[in-house]
């Protein structure tokens, strides 16, 4: 066996050694493996179902944005109910606070007008027993 046919002898990948050139093996072709290509109906279904994605997307975040609007206006209501309701309660306060000065006026006026209709009964008492005739007390 010459230098060429040694180097040209196909590798004997059991042995580790190079074969005869008289061995009579097949020449093989190495051909890629081709990817299974998708049918085009399913490439185009799979580019739909994308599409009803990127919508859907769309959409959910559309609904994210007008609830967070949404969110946002309540936060100002209930800052405003917030401010009326402080409001309400400084004019509880004040109106309370009012009624207690004039319960205790009208209980002072109360007790006036009591003293002054027993002043009126005592001096119209003294009155009748004046006018009222009766035994003369005789002079001593």
């Amino acid at each position: 066996m010459t230098f060429m046919a040694y180097k040209e002898a196909p590798f004997n990948a059991i042995k580790g050694q190079r074969t005869h050139a008289n061995y009579n093996m097949a020449p093989s072709i190495a051909v890629p493996v081709a990817q299974p290509r998708r049918p085009a109906k399913a490439a185009n279904q799979e580019q739909e179902e994308e599409k009803v994605l990127r919508r859907r997307n769309e959409e959910l975040e559309e609904e994210l944005k007008k609830s967070q609007d949404r969110e946002e206006r309540m936060r100002r209501e209930l800052e405003r109910a917030r401010e009326r309701l402080r409001v309400a309660e400084e004019a509880e306060e004040r109106l309370c606070s009012q009624l207690g000065e004039l319960e205790a006026e009208a209980v002072d006026q109360a007790r006036q007008y009591n003293n002054r209709i027993v002043s009126l009964m005592n001096q119209l008492s003294q009155a009748h027993r004046l006018i009222q005739p009766g035994p003369t007390p005789v002079p001593t």
